[in-house]
């Protein structure tokens, strides 16, 4: 359900998705650059729907875009202390759902939502103990987190090098981060996403949501 949420630059909106017995491990989805869409509500759900409590911050305040024209354009008005607002924000209000613990907290985030993720994993070092990036990597201080990674990218992204993922890996395990990354041949960037027809792949899309729900099982429960 949309919720709204008080943070530093006041009311915020925010998708909150919680299990049938209404507490669980806590997860922050971050968006990618389309905004909060049903694709990212979709994965609140189904985490929720595997004993997750899900909080989505929407960073864009209700506007979308359907095409990467659209999504360029939008990106280029955004108020980034708003977002970072909202995005921090996300973090406590988590924390003080039923049943999570307020120092075992994942994150997953989706391309744009993945500079994101990184980004909360560096501020909130204590609290996010476990991270997923899809199709989108996390410039960060490696150093000063403290998450478990675990990365999922197209091995040909036009959007997301290779190369530069590499990159990012090597500062992970330079910092001391577990880091475990999983590219997936014949997709592009977005092959999560079923509202993308032209990018989504239902049999690696299947493969991320198997191995990333095992990820925060192992890191989060217990």
């Amino acid at each position: 359900m949309m919720t709204t949420i008080d943070t530093a630059a006041g009311p915020a909106k925010a998708y909150l998705a919680t299990p049938p017995g209404g507490s669980g491990p806590g997860v922050l989805v971050m968006h990618a650059w389309w905004g909060l869409n049903e694709a990212f509500t979709g994965v609140a759900e189904r985490l929720a729907a595997e004993g997750f409590v899900a909080l989505a911050p929407d960073l864009y305040q209700g506007r979308l875009a359907k095409t990467i024209d659209e999504a360029q354009a939008l990106r280029g008005q955004l108020d980034l202390p708003k977002m970072e607002a909202g995005a921090r924000a996300a973090v406590s209000v988590l924390q003080a759902q039923p049943g999570v613990r307020a120092d075992r907290l994942g994150v997953i985030g989706f391309s744009m939502g993945g500079e994101w993720s990184g980004l909360l994993s560096e501020w909130y070092p204590e609290a996010i103990r476990a991270m997923v990036l899809v199709y989108g990597a996390a410039p960060a201080d490696f150093k000063a987190a403290r998450a478990a990674v675990q990365g999922h990218f197209a091995e040909q992204d036009e959007w997301e090098s290779l190369d530069y993922v590499r990159e990012m890996e090597a500062a992970m395990r330079a910092a001391g981060r577990e880091v475990t990354l999983y590219l997936y041949p014949g997709v592009g960037h977005w092959f999560f996403e079923p509202n993308r027809p032209d990018a989504y792949n239902a049999e690696a899309s299947a493969l991320v949501w198997q191995r990333l729900l095992a990820f925060f099982r192992a890191k989060l429960k217990g």
